[in-house]
């Protein structure tokens, strides 16, 4: 009798394990390709981890490209989590590079909107040109 209690007591806790993991799922998908002129964002994919994994960061990933080689600009994306401002990550003028990489704020267990987007950076006397802000979001309360 004890041996069939302890068996069920462990199944339940499996169990109980599996659901709790289910529920606290990462939010993730594909980020559109993103471009403006001189500036390519593709194959991009995020991930908004879970409390309590890598930070509870959003964690992104694709290819930024230069598209107008002969222009001398650099292009960069830009990424904006709850509770900070504005991080930007630049890429290789002249060509495109991939990129992986997570943001999150200290000071909360899991990110729950980011903002992304990307730039073609035109120097200090000329406004940078940006493809369309996107908002990626996740309700943790629902999950």
């Amino acid at each position: 009798m004890k041996r069939a209690a302890l068996g069920l007591a462990a199944v339940g806790l499996m169990f109980g394990g599996t659901v709790a993991a289910v529920a606290y799922s990462p939010a993730q998908g594909p980020i559109p390709n993103l471009d403006s002129p001189g500036v390519e964002f593709t194959s991009g994919h995020y991930k908004l981890n879970r409390p309590g994994v890598n930070h509870g960061a959003f964690e992104w990933w694709g290819r930024l490209s230069d598209t107008i080689v002969t222009d001398r600009h650099n292009v960069y994306v830009e990424v904006k989590v709850q509770g900070h401002g504005w991080v930007r990550y630049y890429g290789k003028q002249r060509g495109s590079v991939w990129l992986h990489r997570s943001n999150w704020n200290g000071a909360q267990r899991y990110i729950g909107e980011a903002k992304f987007r990307v730039c073609r950076d035109r120097g200090t006397l000329r406004p940078d040109n940006c493809a369309p802000l996107q908002t990626l979001t996740h309700d943790w309360d629902r999950s």
